[in-house]
């Protein structure tokens, strides 16, 4: 069983929208399990309520547990053309697995969500693609086989470094059903990417007992 994770950060729920739509594509796939896990919060409840937060009941994720997976799927809003604090802080975290190589060989992917067309999507999928290649994990995108990405006839979130939407200066516009499919998509390529690794290293394993 290829266990694929998707890992999310979400203030007003627009990575939420897609990380449960990246779930979707990933379970799509035979022999697949998959978990949906939120990157803990690390902004105070008053602050969070005064900015009109939405609550997550998705359980939390441990940087421990992450060793369990075969890929992570990971989605982070775009602050200030990157990633958002508490993903990075997560990731920091992390430094015992980096020490012992233990996500190395692991597939990594990445969605966003951004304010406006050019308020750093490919810069916050791109520079959160950086820990993952240091952790040596194995990075994949949204390949144009999505061809709706290339759509020109609405405002289309995603590219080939990964999914997303944009959610308008004030929040307001939600996930579209171009980015809800692209992030299916995604998630459903990284977890037949994730089988064919896997399967492959048990064929390795077996071929060298015999």
């Amino acid at each position: 069983m290829t266990r694929i994770l998707v890992l999310y950060y979400s203030s007003y729920g627009h990575v939420r929208a897609l990380a449960e739509a990246e779930a979707e594509g990933a379970r799509s796939v035979d022999g697949v399990q998959v978990d949906l896990r939120r990157v803990p919060e690390t902004v105070p409840l008053p602050v969070r309520e005064r900015a009109g937060f939405q609550p997550d009941e998705t359980p939390e994720m441990t940087v421990a547990e992450l060793t369990q997976y075969d890929a992570i799927i990971l989605g982070t809003p775009t602050h200030f053309g990157t990633m958002a604090g508490a993903v990075k802080q997560f990731i920091d975290q992390a430094g015992g697995l980096w020490a012992r190589n233990a996500l190395a060989g692991k597939v990594g992917a990445v969605f966003t969500s951004t304010g406006s067309q050019h308020g750093g999507h490919e810069m916050t999928v791109l520079s959160t693609h950086v820990p993952l290649l240091h952790f040596g994990m194995v990075i994949v995108g949204m390949p144009y086989t999505f061809a709706a990405q290339t759509r020109h006839d609405e405002i289309v979130g995603g590219s080939p470094y990964g999914a997303g939407t944009i959610a308008g200066p004030d929040g307001s516009r939600r996930p579209t059903t171009t980015d809800l499919a692209g992030a299916r998509f995604q998630g459903q390529h990284v977890a037949r990417v994730a089988a064919a690794l896997a399967g492959a290293s048990q064929g390795a394993v077996l071929a060298e007992a015999a």
